[in-house]
């Protein structure tokens, strides 16, 4: 099927730019696999899955950890960020699952299964959390810029820039690369880590026993609990890969590659992940306090005398790489989403006059976010770690949508969930809405005390 619809079986269908690009993409693919190269078949499907991992270490996913390792350091958090990925690999392997078999974006198949007022409830859920998130990315991009003393102003309009030209290429393929060599940059915090000289059998016996907790476990540690699972996962990510994986054109024939794409992903994004953990445990062993602390900037600046200037740099600029590319995405997400619902073009391989809703309701999300980001003395620290919690909260309705459609045999025919696949979404569906309830309790009755 064409984008818009048209049968390529009748005699009288012309073929859109969108599918004879993708027709090319597909070629290469079908090249690659007729002559037996595994690694470069490989290279040419992967994408969706890395980029949705990866544009999931964003702005705020980095803040919270960075919070969580200066907090609590890495006794219960190390192994409790490799469970989080975990179960991030369960839910998007779903959604790899659920694109290959339908070749239809999220939002298209919830307004088409479910019909058009939970489409159109799934768009405009979609589209307010992006844009809260947005927010967050560029404060990334203002907080680690502030740094080297770029001005915020000046930060935010080139990361704007940035983000706008890289959607201007009108090539998915194109794009997605363009996109996932930045996202190599994430990696930076890998080395910032080594700068902290962290102790590799203390990281052991946390992996091992799970623990300390330092403090107990009150509403701040569940706070950063939730704010770290929303740091992994997320609703943007469910219909920004499955669109992704529509948009790249994969068949059922890919899924293998595609699952390694998306478990790639997942590992790198673990190690990120730990490593701005282990980043800022210094902060906690010297008890420095970050309750005060606004975002990103500030964290370079307390890390320099325990990273030095190369450490800290190093954590600045992997701030920058995290917002840029998830707003990338994350806009992307959104008019992938919204566009679905209202049946006009969704695809980068549009062109602008094609696709002038589809990159307009990318364009109108970013201006707006940075907008936002310029407001005077606005608390960006709590402002990014409540989007991670607000994020975790949606996250158990967005998931049931995920478990119903990939059990609709009518749709996935063998791709269909079994058991095992079952009971670990069901699992994670579960532990999310407990975890974000004992929050409320907790919470509840803090203030209770309080008053």
């Amino acid at each position: 099927m064409s984008l818009h619809g048209a049968d390529p079986t009748a005699g009288d269908w012309i073929p859109t730019r969108v599918d004879v690009l993708r027709a090319a993409d597909r070629a290469r693919v079908r090249r690659a696999r007729e002559q037996h190269r595994p690694l470069w078949l490989l290279l040419l499907i992967a994408g969706p899955g890395i980029l949705v991992m990866l544009g999931e270490n964003d702005g705020p996913s980095m803040l919270s950890y960075a919070t969580t390792g200066a907090t609590y350091g890495i006794g219960f958090f190390v192994p409790f960020i490799l469970l989080t990925f975990l179960m991030a690999y369960v839910v998007q392997e779903s959604v790899l699952r659920i694109g290959v078999a339908t070749h239809r974006g999220h939002a298209e198949l919830i307004a088409s299964r479910f019909g058009i007022v939970w489409g159109g409830f799934a768009m405009l859920d979609l589209f307010i959390g992006n844009l809260l998130t947005l927010v967050t990315e560029f404060i990334a991009v203002r907080a680690g810029a502030a740094f080297f003393g770029v001005p915020a102003t000046l930060a935010v309009f080139a990361g704007t820039v940035v983000v706008v030209v890289s959607m201007m290429t009108r090539r998915y393929f194109t794009w997605e690369r363009a996109v996932m060599a930045l996202a190599a940059f994430n990696l930076l915090f890998v080395p910032a880590a080594l700068f902290a000289h962290p102790d590799a059998g203390a990281i052991a016996r946390a992996m091992a026993t799970w623990g300390p907790i330092p403090g107990g476990t009150g509403g701040g540690f569940l706070m950063l609990v939730l704010a770290d699972i929303g740091a992994t996962v997320t609703p943007w990510m469910l219909f920004f890969q499955q669109s992704a994986v529509v948009d790249k054109g994969l068949t059922r024939s890919d899924l293998r590659q595609g699952r390694i794409d998306t478990a790639v992903g997942a590992t790198l994004a673990a190690v990120v992940a730990i490593a701005a953990v282990v980043c800022t445990a210094p902060l906690f062993a010297h008890h420095v306090n970050v309750a005060s602390f606004s975002g990103g900037a500030d964290f370079a600046s307390a890390l320099r005398p325990y990273l030095g200037g190369s450490g800290a740099s190093l954590f600045a600029l992997g701030m920058i790489e995290a917002g840029l590319v998830a707003a990338m995405t994350i806009s992307t997400s959104s008019a992938y989403g919204v566009s679905e619902v209202l049946r006009v073009g969704h695809s980068l391989n549009l062109t602008l006059h094609q696709g002038g809703v589809f990159y307009g309701i990318s364009l109108v999300s970013i201006a707006a976010a940075a907008a936002i980001v310029l407001i005077p003395a606005a608390p960006l620290l709590a402002i990014t770690l409540a989007v991670n919690v607000i994020a975790t909260l949606l996250m158990a309705p967005a998931l049931m949508f995920v478990l119903l459609l990939a059990n609709d045999r009518e749709l996935m025919g063998e791709l269909a969930n079994g058991v095992r696949a079952n009971l670990a979404s069901g699992a994670i569906i579960v532990g999310i809405s407990l975890i974000g309830a004992i929050y409320a309790v907790t919470i509840v009755i803090q203030e209770f005390h309080g008053g």
